[in-house]
């Protein structure tokens, strides 16, 4: 199921998730550096989601308080929340 996050406090706008039961299928970010969103979407693809939460969480980028990993790892935590839902 594909699911759209919009992000805060990050040079991205918005994350695009392909999800398939608790697999990552695809990750597409809209905005932010081109190469390091590139490089974060195609590392995580066929990844776990539990997975990448784990490993992204709580990254930071200049003292933002967060970073386009860490939201990936939020918006992937609010797409559990949502399966959860309606499971």
């Amino acid at each position: 199921m594909v699911y759209s996050y919009k992000t805060k406090g990050t040079c991205a706008r918005e994350i695009i998730i392909d999800v398939d039961k608790d697999v990552v299928k695809d990750v597409k970010f809209v905005g932010g550096c081109h190469g390091n969103t590139q490089g974060v979407s195609i590392l995580v693809k066929g990844m776990k989601v539990d997975d990448v939460i784990s490993k992204l969480k709580g990254i930071n980028c200049n003292g933002r308080g967060t970073s386009c990993p860490d939201q990936l790892a939020i918006a992937l935590e609010k797409v559990k929340e949502h399966n959860l839902a309606t499971a």
